[in-house]
């Protein structure tokens, strides 16, 4: 092999390398920028932009520039940047807490839209260096090329493949070293690389290169580049193709892979077609060729991306209804779908740069130093269209809509050289193709178990894609992102809602303010209704959410919007920046897999909870326990333990049904009032619950009364120290974890609920604890012993046993006829035997009656009760059942007035 050869080949390595570097530094960072832009697609857009934005000028900078340089010159530069890029990815964790800080006392008074638009400043002045290094790198490496006999095409396409497994690299390093370590490797990894390239550098002979004098840099810069029209049109194309991957991300991210690995596969099959486009092209060489592709590109690239939306709804089909063994299955088969949807395109948008470069070459060979002008227009354009996308289009057309105006721009861009007119008849075709699928598919087309609904409103920002989805019995559905969190309105969703304020304000002794971390529905914080003299604050995110609150669950929260502050925030800026403090805080249920939603678990937000509650406040974060494994449990435990333990407060588990309640008590001691050194005060709080109405009593427990909820006390939050990890926002453990239960086995609810049921503290222990008075303790012990029974009744149906099922809830009800749960189950199983054979001795009517005196608010046994009457042509008393399952089910068709 020569040594031209071997270098030139080592030159290839290098430049991918710089690939893997480049795209690796770009997730690392957007992972960094999550924290201050929360779970939307802000971060997203803005670190691409970011990096587009210094990718172009630096490589228009230096298209000039290296035109003077030899190639040992240009490649002993390019180690220096590489050098310096490492060095700058090492302190940047050092700069964000100062930067992060510094936003926070400029942007403390600012509206939403204002905050976010000093964090896009903040964020472009960040990462702008670092990547035009990156774009001042890539002339330098085509002169290098271009004296090694490589082409344009080899080194974009290898750079572009480098980039692929980049976007890979940070999901192998996360989960097991952390942020900051995984920054680490990779920045020792581009010191290596710029070792490598130095090396390089040095062994081009001196005598083999020919350095261009001063006085000729000038026209000879000139020379190379393309005329401004060709490169505006270029940069139009970096603009569609740089919108057509933010929409990608929206779309294929909300119907397939909704985790944070979402990302890095939607960039790895972006990049792996880019790549594979550019080297493919090499084999065009003729000028017939090139002028034939440079007609086909804008026409294949245009007509593709809009056939792909037809692809949609049978892809989201599939995903829901197929099952993956594993996470990994499920990233190779859903990321090959995406693959096959995309490939085509992107293939067309890497083949562009070489065919360009050739075109536009004196003699049919291609001009290497003439790419950086072509790269640098293209990554500009791209920087300006991922803002269009993430800021402009996507709010005002939606993302369908938005995929159709790129798909458009390509053409138009595109037909710059295509001299033949005739290719212009593509544009109608494309707008006729477009027409059908400018909008998203409704909600019944994408999800196999919605197919029975109907769209009542959609809202797309570049928050959430949010729907209210009507059933066909009238209940309604909000779904973020095409995911919900019994955020509904049917009447258990409706109780298990409420109760997520119920229970804090029950445990607080005089709660005067409430702050609800998420709107959603609103159900949740029609919970507080009951309670008196009450100043209610929601921090809501979503437009979508806060509007749907507003109007389309009216009929189920009270109309507690128009009761309440509603703030369009961020709660992570909302916590931080408020200077308001609260008896009560409350947060949300949500998907923690989701992509940047376990900040929400971390120590600093479990942090700035604890510093916005009055003294003796009450912070209550809700899980759901179908959505952990024990390991997992444990992180988000000792986390919370770790935030309100080190400043003298209490944390404490309460569990309702299969949702687990981590209660944070503020510092001990206010006034006497409900909490003393043990925390909570079971006789105190009886005192207030006797003070109120006997009406408001019942709504405020949910008609179970304030011992059930105090039964439903677990223990103090063991001390896991050192056998545990904490949930840092800059060390993240639990959001590439629990991903993986999602396609594996699932939650082993059994091990779960033996795990929880290990440490549960006993009645004695429990009642010191909660400081029940003696003459309570059989009120609180047959609380207890009814929330023990009732765990044992949800193992039992885990296990499908139905006969224990049937034995726990008995017992469960013996103890506490009031505890909803063990009643609900009995009722439920003897309302489905009536579809076989009646109880012994009773008719329909009978047997219905004595379900309703088990538990009067079931739904399917009022609803039966009115049909009967209805046959039996009692219009009056059809009419009573009627109203009473009104109360229980007012969305519910077959009882809202006509």
């Amino acid at each position: 092999m020569s040594t031209v050869k071997l270098y030139s080949r080592l030159l290839l390595l290098i430049y991918c390398a710089t690939g893997v570097t480049a795209l690796a530094y770009e997730l690392l960072w957007m992972r960094m920028l999550s924290l201050m832009f929360g779970i939307s697609i802000f971060g997203v857009v803005l670190t691409v932009a970011a990096f587009m934005a210094g990718l172009g000028a630096g490589s228009l900078v230096s298209a000039r520039r290296a035109a003077v340089l030899s190639g040992r010159q240009a490649l002993i530069l390019l180690a220096i940047l590489e050098a310096a890029i490492a060095v700058y990815a090492i302190l940047l964790p050092g700069m964000m807490p100062f930067l992060d800080n510094g936003l926070l006392y400029l942007g403390s008074g600012l509206a939403i839209s204002a905050w976010q638009s000093l964090q896009a400043v903040a964020v472009f002045l960040l990462l702008f260096p670092a990547a035009m290094a990156m774009g001042y790198a890539f002339p330098l490496a085509l002169r290098a090329a271009d004296k090694l006999q490589v082409s344009l095409g080899a080194m974009y396409g290898i750079n572009a493949l480098g980039g692929a497994l980049g976007a890979m690299l940070p999901l192998l390093l996360l989960p097991n070293i952390g942020w900051r370590s995984s920054l680490w490797f990779v920045a020792i990894f581009g010191l290596l690389i710029a070792v490598l390239a130095g090396w390089l550098g040095r062994k081009i002979d001196k005598k083999s290169e020919q350095r261009v004098l001063s006085g000729d840099a000038q026209s000879l810069a000139n020379a190379f580049r393309p005329p401004l029209l060709d490169l505006l049109a270029y940069a139009g194309i970096g603009a569609a193709a740089l919108m057509l991957e933010v929409v990608w991300t929206r779309l294929f991210g909300m119907v397939l892979l909704r985790t944070e690995y979402v990302l890095a596969v939607l960039l790895l099959v972006y990049l792996c077609g880019i790549g594979l486009g550019s080297v493919l092209a090499r084999r065009v060489r003729s000028p017939r060729q090139v002028k034939l592709w440079l007609g086909i590109l804008p026409l294949l690239a245009a007509l593709l991306a809009v056939s792909g939306q037809y692809a949609l709804a049978p892809l989201s089909r599939w995903a829901n209804q197929s099952e993956f063994p594993s996470l990994f299955s499920a990233l190779l088969m859903q990321g090959g779908a995406v693959l096959i949807l995309t490939l085509p395109v992107t293939l067309a948008l890497g083949a562009w740069l070489p065919l360009l470069s050739r075109h536009f070459a004196a003699s049919h060979a291609e001009d290497t130093t003439g790419g950086g002008w072509w790269y640098g227009a293209n990554s500009l354009g791209a920087a300006l269209g991922a803002l269009l996308a993430g800021f402009v289009l996507i709010p005002w057309l939606g993302g369908a809509a938005a995929l159709g105006f790129a798909a458009i721009l390509l053409l138009i861009c595109g037909m710059r050289w295509v001299a033949d007119r005739r290719y212009w008849l593509a544009l109608p075709v494309l707008l006729l193709l477009l027409w059908p699928v400018r909008q998203l598919p409704a909600v019944a087309k994408l999800l196999p178990e919605m197919a029975k609904t109907h769209d009542l409103s959609l809202y797309e920002d570049a928050v959430a894609v949010t729907h209210v989805v009507e059933r066909e019995n009238g209940q309604r559905l909000l779904l973020s992102d095409l995911q919900r969190m019994d955020a509904s309105s049917e009447p258990t969703a409706v109780t298990v809602q409420k109760n997520q304020a119920r229970l804090p304000l029950l445990l607080h002794p005089h709660p005067q303010s409430v702050l609800f971390l998420g709107l959603g529905t609103g159900i949740t914080a029609a919970g507080s209704l009951p309670f008196a003299n009450l100043e209610r604050t929601a921090v809501e995110l979503s437009q979508g959410a806060i509007d749907a609150a507003k109007h389309a669950f009216v009929p189920v929260n009270g109309g507690v919007s128009g009761q309440m502050r509603v703030l369009r925030d961020d709660a992570r800026r909302f916590l931080r920046t408020d200077t308001a403090h609260y008896d009560v805080i409350v947060g949300d249920l949500f998907h923690p897999d989701m992509v940047g939603r376990a900040n929400l678990l971390s120590l600093q937000q479990f942090s700035r909870a604890r510093a916005c509650l009055n003294k003796g406040g009450i912070f209550v974060q809700w899980l759901a326990l179908n959505q952990f494994d024990v390991a997992m449990l444990k992180v988000v435990l000792r986390t919370f333990r770790e935030a309100f333990f080190r400043n003298g407060g209490k944390s404490l588990v309460f569990i309702d049904g299969y949702r687990l309640a981590l209660v944070g008590l503020n510092g001990a001691g206010l006034n006497g009032a409900g909490l003393n050194s043990a925390g909570l005060d079971s006789e105190q709080l009886f005192q207030r619950w006797q003070s109120m109405p006997e009406k408001m009593r019942n709504e405020a427990s949910g008609g179970e009364g304030l011992w059930t909820w105090l039964g439903r006390y677990w223990g103090e939050i063991p001390d896991f120290a050192g056998m545990v990890p904490v949930q840092n926002e800059w060390s993240p453990v639990i959001e590439y974890a629990l991903p993986r239960l999602r396609y594996a086995d699932g939650v082993d609810g059994i091990s779960m609920w033996r795990w929880l049921l290990s440490w549960r503290q006993d009645v004695p222990q429990a009642a010191r604890e909660l400081h029940v008075d003696a003459a309570d303790f059989i009120n609180f012990k047959r609380a207890w012993v009814a929330s023990a029974f009732a765990v044992r009744l949800l193992m039992a149906e885990l296990a499908g046993d139905d006969r224990q099922a049937v034995k726990w809830a008995r017992l469960a009800m013996r103890a506490n006829p009031l505890d909803r749960w063990p009643a609900f189950a009995l009722a439920d199983r003897m309302f489905m035997s009536l579809a076989g054979n009646l109880p012994p001795g009773m008719n329909r009517r009978q047997a219905l009656v004595e379900i309703l005196q088990l538990r009067p608010d079931h739904e399917a046994a009022l609803r039966a009760m009115m049909q009967l009457e209805l046959q039996a042509g009692h219009v009056k008393a059809a009419e009573d059942w009627r109203r009473k399952l009104a109360v229980v089910s007012p969305l519910a068709f077959d009882v809202r007035k006509r």
